[in-house]
């Protein structure tokens, strides 16, 4: 019997059947079922419509310095975001795309191209390819089988011109713009294939541009409101740091607090140290958008929570002070050496306040500009005098003679000296002069003789090296490591940003370093700070402010208080912590009087001639590791009858102590101005 319905036909019929219900069956779940929570008109939406889950970017919070001035904070800005899925749907996705990058361009805004293959024809592959461009290339080589297809040979010539036939890119578009499609619609195929942040494709544009694509309503282009990080000041860079995009190492850690894969985080400084305080928490729009791009309903909104804000214990117009006194002593002594190797390569200032272990100023020198940092990086980071280096809480520097109230307090607190205690200073140390060992007193090389009889509160005002050379030796090795470590050397300060713990001088650190193995010359060196203990000017400034504080070492904070985003409640605050105290506080006085004879005869008395604050200080030069000229080191503390601010100054081949005491007298009036009373007065006019 012949048979009315082949096999093939009736096929074809059941297919076009089953098509034909599920096509009404999806229908009808999008009526009933899926819009049922949406507007009275959202079932009339074609059926077309997309889900697209926007971000609402919070507010980074504002850092402020101790008396509320404001020194970064954030500004509304605008961003483009491409939605491939809307830009698929949607026709002319080449022209869309091309005319959203010459638009941007035209407004003179950059765009993100990670496409590792030049700009122009000929086509390379970028030789400085970074891990993650070559990561995401990979993927999408072995995703479209491009070795099979291209050959194992294939160059970047050849990938585009697979790119321009895959992305159906007219033959009639030139060149230039091809590669420029190309780059874009790479850009966002990847990211599907290599977990990657959604694509931003222009960063803080001009508002300009961002009404003019807004009321272009380009499909799968959307112009959202950001906010971007404004500094308004260029000082204290190490301090206060910079903001950036998110690196593998830190999404790993950041992927816990729930931050997107492209958020930008403090990545140094202040913006790292208390990112948990100033990032906020991003909010969530879900939102139906029609064909067009035109969003036609919102189905959810999650607002954001902005960031709180942080007031630093730096006082910005002291930390101006110090830095451009500093640069300022640089400046003079370099255009004095010709030779450039004689110039000096950097310098620190740090300031503590006593009573609390705040720091008011962290100077480091040479610095950078913190608003541009990202986009000159790369030379910044190939200067030989390292400006990113935060040589005030980084750099490791001999103390030389500014730790020889250390050792006077080793002598006393293990009893082997007394107040009275006298050494004779012959001008050498002639103990070993017969295993060829007896270094001299700085004194001895101008004179030709010693200072004499010195007791513990004269040898430090006269910075007598015999006298120490003897008391670390009757001290001996651990003795002085035991004091040392009082003063907290060789552990962290506490402060926040992050810090070098120094290194106090052992048997161990020599001899792994192939240095060989202790000997009485190294106790006897460490006694004026010389060999191999080094400190951080952060630890030098702690330390002093210990000796001023009668025994007492406060941990060392930059966080003065944190407030809500809307300034009106405090959220936390700093409170004064004691790391710990010497075990013998009744030889602290020794020192002060020493460190205050400094100031009035001895060392630093020329220096401080007519200098309306009480200051005790001690001057410092240490030998440098690259070079012949001695670094310059100075601690101080004022005033000395009621303390208040102690002060560290490290300048890398600065020379003696006593050369760089003016940049701790400039900030110390800097400091004091409101309690200075100068007066002006005319030539020949009587003062009261």
């Amino acid at each position: 019997m012949y048979k009315i319905y082949q096999k093939t036909r009736l096929a074809a019929v059941l297919l076009f059947t089953a098509a034909v219900l599920t096509v009404y069956v999806a229908a009808l779940y999008q009526l009933q079922i899926y819009n049922a929570e949406l507007p009275a008109d959202a079932a009339a939406m074609p059926l077309s419509t997309s889900v697209v889950t926007q971000t609402l970017r919070a507010k980074r919070g504002d850092i402020l310095d101790r008396n509320g001035k404001l020194l970064i904070t954030s500004r509304p800005s605008y961003d483009i975001t491409l939605a491939r899925s809307v830009l698929v749907g949607a026709g002319g996705y080449n022209e869309v795309v091309r005319d959203v990058i010459h638009r941007t361009l035209e407004a003179g805004a950059d765009y993100a191209d990670t496409f590792p293959v030049t700009g122009a024809a000929p086509f390379e592959f970028l030789l400085n390819m970074t891990a993650t461009q070559r990561k995401r290339l990979d993927a999408y080589i072995e995703y479209f089988g491009l070795y099979r297809k291209l050959g194992d040979d294939f160059d970047a010539s050849d990938l585009v011109v697979w790119m321009k036939e895959h992305y159906k890119i007219p033959y009639t578009m030139g060149i230039a713009d091809t590669r420029l499609i190309i780059g874009v619609r790479y850009e966002l195929e990847v990211r599907l294939l290599v977990p990657a942040a959604d694509y931003v494709f222009a960063a803080d544009i001009p508002q300009s541009l961002a009404v003019e694509l807004r009321e272009l309503a380009y499909p799968g282009v959307e112009v959202v409101q950001n906010s971007k990080r404004e500094y308004r000041t260029t000082l204290a860079a190490h301090i206060l740091g910079y903001t950036g995009p998110m690196t593998a190492a830190e999404l790993a850690v950041y992927r816990e607090f729930g931050y997107p894969m492209d958020a930008v985080v403090g990545k140094t400084g202040a913006e790292a140290a208390f990112e948990a305080y100033l990032h906020g928490v991003d909010g969530k729009r879900v939102v139906r958008v029609a064909p067009g791009g035109a969003v036609v309903a919102v189905l959810s909104e999650t607002p954001p929570v902005p960031g709180q804000n942080v007031y630093l214990s730096i006082d910005i117009d002291t930390q101006e002070t110090a830095e451009r006194a500093l640069d300022a002593l640089i400046a003079e002594i370099n255009l004095s050496r010709p030779e450039d190797a004689q110039k000096i390569t950097g310098g620190a200032v740090t300031a503590i306040n006593i009573r609390t272990g705040e720091v008011i100023v962290e100077a480091s020198y040479p610095t950078f500009d913190p608003a541009t940092v990202i986009a000159n990086y790369a030379e910044l980071n190939a200067d030989p005098l390292s400006p990113l280096y935060n040589r005030a809480a980084y750099g490791n520097y001999n103390p030389g003679s500014t730790f020889k109230p250390v050792t006077a307090y080793a002598g006393l607190s293990q009893g082997v000296i007394s107040r009275y205690t006298t050494v004779f200073d012959s001008g050498k140390f002639e103990k070993y002069a017969d295993v060829g060992f007896a270094p001299r007193c700085w004194i001895f090389n101008q004179v030709g003789y010693g200072h004499g009889n010195e007791d513990v509160v004269t040898a430090l005002r006269d910075s007598c090296n015999v006298f120490f050379y003897t008391v670390a030796d009757m001290v001996g090795y651990r003795g002085m490591i035991t004091a040392a470590r009082e003063f907290g050397f060789g552990e962290k300060t506490g402060v926040e940003l992050g810090e070098s713990a120094g290194v106090v001088g052992t048997e161990e650190f020599k001899r792994s370093h192939g240095l060989g193995n202790w000997v009485s010359a190294d106790t006897v060196y460490a006694g004026i700070g010389q060999g191999y203990s080094y400190y951080t000017p952060l630890q030098l400034a702690n330390y002093v402010s210990t000796i001023a504080a009668g025994g007492t070492r406060y941990k060392a904070s930059l966080l003065r208080e944190v407030k809500s985003a809307d300034y009106t409640a405090t959220v936390a605050e700093h409170t004064p912590s004691v790391a710990a105290t010497v075990s013998h506080p009744e030889y602290i006085q020794y020192l002060q009087e020493g460190m205050r004879l400094v100031v009035t005869s001895g060392t630093a008395k020329n220096a401080f001639a007519g200098f309306p604050i009480k200051v005790a200080a001690k001057t410092g030069t240490t030998q440098s590791s690259t070079s012949d000229i001695d670094n310059g080191v100075f601690i101080c503390y004022a005033p000395s009858d009621n303390p208040e601010i102690a002060i560290a100054v490290v300048v890398e081949k600065g020379g003696s102590g006593a050369s760089i005491v003016n940049v701790a007298k400039t900030v110390l009036t800097k400091y004091f101005e409101k309690d200075l009373k100068f007066s002006a007065v005319g030539e020949g006019t009587l003062v009261p």
